[in-house]
């Protein structure tokens, strides 16, 4: 077993690029199974709203973050594993 870490990527490249999104809603729940590329969290900035995938396939372990939590770039989301 791997665990990996489900992070608040880049948002955008450039000095003005937002540093930090809100927690909207998870696609998912703790113990479910996903695969890689599978919507797994939904966020939002001020200018937009995007989904986060899931970077690999695995099931999730636990979710570190709640819905309406404000999360800065690279912050960890959650853990799956793999």
């Amino acid at each position: 077993m791997v665990e990996i870490e489900v992070k608040l990527p880049r948002l955008s490249e450039g000095e003005d690029a937002p540093q930090e999104a809100t927690v909207s809603f998870f696609y998912v729940e703790e113990g479910q199974t996903v695969r890689k590329g599978d919507d797994f969290v939904e966020m939002i900035t001020d200018k937009a709203t995007f989904n986060v995938p899931a970077p690999e396939s695995g099931r999730v372990s636990k979710i570190l973050v709640r819905e309406n939590q404000k999360v800065k770039v690279g912050q960890t989301l959650a853990i799956l594993e793999t």
